[in-house]
């Protein structure tokens, strides 16, 4: 049978992800919701063909990271960025904060298969994403959408964040071919909007992912 092309298969998992709680998501029910089989969604989450619109490389060098910065990234799954973030910060420390147990396990066991002394797997709890101690960056792929109570959520997540500190968030936009249904996308001006009440300031935007908006936000007030 001849294989699906990337972007179908990732719409797809995408979808699936959205309905039934994805690895990324840290509010979902899980004693409703279920996402094991963190070998089996490896085989989509780290196809190296999603570099080609997630632009792995590109958003890190954005980042600007110091060697011995401290990231969580919370919705790591199966480390997709955890990873690239670990060897980006050799001096540092990257937490990768999940939901769903078997991600963790999955990203605990990679970190220790490849080498990866510096990259946690960090199991979070609903409404807390558990970070264990202060970072220079958070950031979130394709997980903002998942977070309800937002306001709340990333007020108390400045916690978590050094002075000077940072919260990057990447999402789908509306009219990307792939990523949850276009009724659980949130735009980037709401999340503009939403952060600002949250007491966080827009310090950057990049353009250059084909179908996500990234922006970086640094705290406002304490």
């Amino acid at each position: 049978m001849k294989r699906a092309p990337v972007w179908l298969r990732a719409a797809a998992l995408v979808l699936i992800a959205w309905i039934a709680g994805a690895a990324g998501a840290q509010t979902v029910d899980h004693a409703q919701h279920r996402f094991g089989g963190a070998e089996k969604w490896a085989q989509v989450f780290d196809d190296p063909e999603r570099d080609a619109w997630q632009k792995p490389h590109e958003v890190l060098q954005a980042l600007k990271l110091a060697p011995d910065a401290t990231v969580a990234d919370i919705g790591s799954g199966t480390g997709y960025f955890a990873v690239r973030l670990a060897h980006r910060v050799p001096k540092g420390r990257v937490y990768g904060v999940d939901a769903e147990p078997d991600m963790v396990r999955y990203l605990a066991e990679r970190a220790k298969r490849e080498g990866l002394a510096n990259l946690t797997a960090v199991a979070a709890k609903p409404n807390d994403p558990g970070i264990p101690s202060a970072v220079d960056l958070v950031i979130l792929v394709d997980t903002y959408h998942h977070v309800p109570d937002r306001e709340r959520y990333f007020r108390n997540l400045q916690r978590s964040l050094k002075p000077g500190g940072r919260l990057a968030i990447i999402d789908f936009t509306l009219d990307s071919p792939v990523g949850p249904p276009r009724r659980a996308r949130i735009p980037a001006d709401t999340v503009k909007k939403e952060l600002a009440r949250a007491g966080y300031g827009l310090a950057e935007e990049h353009a250059f992912l084909p179908n996500q908006y990234f922006l970086v936000f640094r705290p406002q007030m304490r």
